[in-house]
């Protein structure tokens, strides 16, 4: 392991990898920074760019945005009160307030340590993790690679926030946009009539018009309701690195614990940064001597929420590289990365091309470092940028997505492509349905269906799928999960009958 991963470090040690790093964790940042843009959205818009790119120097340039993106969020959530990101939520409960205080240098310099911590500490748990399961999964056969990715999408679809049928109905969409062009039998499906569909729905305008277009969209309707939202700050930040150090000092179980969970709650299908920041918080308050506090301005609801949501890098990586499975949106778009350099995640990955997840390990780490010095010294640039009208980002971004889905294919009809699907991803968003599951089934559909026809091609009885333990076990899961689901559905819906009730008694 230690010869591949020094391989590794010496091609991404060399000027030009490191200056992808470094633009990719700047523009991370900056993504992160500007309320609504969010981490997904910097990735989709950076994604084009890897096309021309060698394999390392892609994944590189991504896991530098990926890294900036997920500690940029703190920068609008501590100036404005308003998370850049939704993975940064709980920061802005004592980040603000620290803020207001008087003290916006020190939320900052906590919440960037913190970030930097957490990074590492999943980097330790992808390094050790990550070869355990690739070597676990090496005996998967077609059959519990197909059970497993219908649990990823049953998980996900059941994460949809109380919309089980919606998540459902999406995952089951994404799958069927999949299906257009031909089949592996050469057997034209769906084409409408267009010759340019035969080879199917390319993935990058797919993604960015579902996710990117219908953001950005939905911000521009959110300013039209409320013209206030846009508030000012005052940008003129300086670091107190002195009482940094003590307030971290004094938090090293809190942060050890928000990155343990943030690491593991990344790798699970479907969770993310979200989820793994309210975890953390919650998990710090109850372990915390003064609960009461939290909320009024304390380094503890940092340090939990962005040690956790940072933390979430090295833990998704773990499905996507060992088992093919993206542990959130962001990751199923690194997958797509891969994909389009001809390189298949899952259990062989780690056989055929150890040279790059060892370029994975070593830029994650090196990401952290440039994400600290880029935050510490650059944080009143970034301030300012928090501040960037969503008249003038939205034509921006959305210029930036229609050049980069051009530049696919060279093929105008890819940027029709990403209007429809820009439009189906409003008008899905407007309807409440969860866009993640649509999402994952369009990066998983192909994986699917090749499993499938695999397995019954081995074997055509449906029975093989419940007498192999492995993908039996998968399949009960994916079943436990939905009946899961709506049992939390049903408690959801009760609680707030009551609450109705008591409020009219």
């Amino acid at each position: 392991m230690a010869d591949f991963f020094l391989q590794a470090l010496a091609q991404v040690g060399t000027p030009s990898v490191l200056l992808l790093i470094l633009i990719g964790v700047l523009f991370g940042i900056i993504g992160g920074s500007i309320p609504g843009f969010t981490v997904t959205m910097a990735i989709l818009v950076v994604f084009p760019f890897t096309f021309a790119m060698d394999p390392v120097s892609g994944v590189s340039l991504m896991v530098g945005v990926f890294v900036g993106g997920y500690s940029g969020g703190i920068v609008s959530g501590v100036m404005l009160g308003i998370p850049g990101t939704p993975s940064s939520i709980t920061t802005v409960y004592d980040g603000y307030p620290m803020a207001q205080r008087g003290e916006p240098g020190r939320a900052l310099g906590i919440g960037v340590a913190a970030s930097f911590i957490g990074t590492l500490i999943s980097v330790a748990v992808l390094v050790y993790f990550g070869p355990l399961l690739a070597s676990f999964s090496m005996n998967f056969r077609p059959w519990e690679i197909t059970a497993l990715i219908i649990f990823a999408l049953t998980l996900v679809a059941g994460l949809s926030h109380g919309a089980l049928l919606k998540g459902l109905l999406a995952a089951a969409l994404g799958l069927l946009i999949t299906t257009v062009g031909y089949d592996r039998n050469s057997n034209l499906r769906f084409d409408f009539g267009f010759d340019a569909l035969g080879a199917g729905f390319e993935m990058l305008p797919v993604m960015i018009g579902i996710f990117a277009f219908s953001q950005l969209m939905g911000n521009l309707e959110k300013l039209r309701d409320d013209p206030q939202s846009a508030k000012g700050a005052n940008t003129n930040v300086a670091i107190p690195y002195t009482r940094i150090l003590r307030d971290m000092a004094g938090q090293k179980l809190n942060t050890l614990r928000s990155s343990l969970i943030g690491s593991l709650i990344g790798a699970l299908p479907g969770t993310g940064g979200t989820v793994a920041n309210f975890v953390s918080y919650d998990q710090a308050k109850k372990f915390s001597r003064h609960p009461e506090r939290f909320g009024t301005g304390i380094p503890d609801g940092i340090v939990a929420s962005e040690a956790s949501n940072s933390a979430v890098a090295g833990g998704a990586f773990v499905p996507t590289l060992a088992l093919g499975i993206p542990g959130d949106l962001p990751m199923a778009i690194m997958m797509g990365v891969l994909i389009l350099h001809g390189i298949t995640p899952g259990p062989l990955m780690f056989e055929q091309n150890p040279i790059l997840v060892g370029a994975i390990y070593a830029s994650l780490m090196i990401g952290a470092v440039v994400m600290v010095l880029c935050q510490l010294l650059l944080v009143r640039w970034f301030a300012k940028i928090s501040l960037i009208p969503q008249q003038i980002l939205v034509p921006v971004v959305l210029m930036l997505c229609a050049i980069g889905s051009y530049a696919l294919n060279n093929n105008l009809f890819d940027i029709w492509v990403l209007f429809a699907f820009g439009i189906l991803g409003y008008l899905l968003w407007k309807a409440s349905v969860p866009l993640t599951p649509l999402i994952l089934g369009v990066v998983l559909g192909d994986n699917l269906e090749r499993q499938l026809f695999r397995a019954l091609e081995l074997d055509s009885s449906w029975l093989t799928f419940l007498t192999r333990p492995l993908s039996a076990l998968f399949l009960s899961l994916a079943v436990a999960s939905v009946i899961f689901s709506l049992y939390q559905n049903r408690k959801i819906q009760r609680l707030q009958a009551d609450e109705a009730t008591s409020r009219n008694a």
